[in-house]
């Protein structure tokens, strides 16, 4: 009987702190996502993990970075109006951004720690947790490359696909996370094994996480203002031009009508289907309250996804560089329910597969 309160009190312990991480990793993403829309992600130009937590604490240091600042492309084409007080607004952003990314690292490496010296963490436990630190550890370093590409040359932004890189492997690092706590939290009787929606909701996260790499590219290319009109795109339901650029392959990078269009075939599809898939899923009996409960959350975060689209869209005329308004909030909550979504489906297809290897709480 002991044992198996130590063993509840354990995976407790250890599901607890993986679901602090993926809150921490869902928080930093949002971070990341006002980062962009404020345009504030350049505005520190180097990388220095120890000395770079703190923001320059007098006026001496606060010009110095700046200067720097000022010696930047997007500065010298774009934001040559600058007061020390508006670059201040920029950087807090971005520092604020990089410090919840070291704040990721000590909660995990503490926790890590802790749960070790208690004998909290099972040996098979030991290797997806290390895999876990490599990915947020890779993910920084994405980040600084992403960043890197808007210093030189004429970049006044980070390249579009290089934010698409990095806001991809968040969700994979949030993901993997998120698995882990589920395998730890949710015993094998409350999950059914169903094979077809079990393909049914890994077809949906393929799908989903394209629709979220053209999330990203849309975002990176500003391409919303390219066609601020539902349901037609610019009064065409296939734009001209689609395919201008070349090699063909191009338009599905490089070109903002292109990349409009796909973003939003993608979301049609993904909510015929994710329809299709809620209609089978509810007429199968639940094998638990969690079970019941999941299933509702994809058709309602969906919905909810593809209304906040449409309204990013359409207010997208009201974009003023560097500020806060409609646009950005509409654009934020369609990225921070998009997130949801993918784990919402991550969730389902835990809930519908066979047993882990993992042993469960009972």
């Amino acid at each position: 009987m002991n044992t198996i309160s130590l063993e509840q009190r354990a995976n407790r312990a250890v599901s607890n702190w993986i679901f602090l991480g993926v809150i921490m990793l869902l928080v930093q993403v949002v971070l990341g996502g006002v980062t962009r829309l404020t345009g504030s992600g350049l505005s520190i130009t180097e990388w220095n993990v120890v000395t770079g937590a703190l923001p320059p604490l007098s006026e001496q240091q606060w010009l110095a970075e700046f200067n720097k600042y000022q010696q930047t492309p997007q500065y010298r084409f774009l934001n040559t109006d600058f007061s020390l007080s508006d670059f201040k607004f920029i950087f807090f952003w971005e520092w604020f951004h990089r410090l919840w990314a070291r704040l990721i690292g000590v909660a995990f490496l503490v926790g890590f720690v802790y749960l070790l010296a208690k004998k909290y963490l099972k040996k098979e436990l030991v290797n997806p947790l290390l895999i876990l630190f490599l990915l947020g550890a890779l993910q920084g370093a994405i980040g600084w490359i992403m960043v890197a590409s808007g210093l030189t040359g004429d970049a006044i932004y980070v390249r579009p696909t290089r934010l698409a890189m990095h806001f991809i492997f968040a969700l994979g690092l949030i993901c993997y996370a998120f698995w882990i706590g589920l395998r730890l939290t949710i015993p094998a009787p409350k999950r059914i094994n169903h094979p077809p929606l079990y393909r049914w909701a890994w077809v949906l996260i393929v799908i989903l996480f394209v629709q979220l790499i053209f999330g990203a590219l849309m975002a990176g290319h500003k391409a919303a203002t390219v066609a601020p009109t539902w349901p037609t795109i610019n009064g065409s339901w296939v734009p001209d031009g689609l395919l201008k650029e070349q090699p063909v392959l191009l338009n599905f990078f490089e070109n903002k009508v292109t990349i409009h269009f796909v973003h939003r075939g993608l979301a049609y599809t993904l909510l015929i289907l994710i329809i299709i898939y809620s209609v089978k899923v509810f007429r199968i009996k639940p094998a638990s309250t969690i079970f019941s409960q999941a299933r509702r959350m994809p058709l309602i975060l969906v919905l909810v996804q593809v209304i906040l689209g449409i309204l990013s869209v359409l207010t997208s005329t009201s974009i003023i560089p560097n500020r806060w308004g409609t646009f950005e909030w509409m654009a934020q909550l369609h990225q921070i329910i998009g997130m949801l979504l993918l784990l919402s489906l991550v969730a389902m297809l835990f809930l519908t597969r066979q047993s882990s290897s993992f042993r469960q709480p009972s």
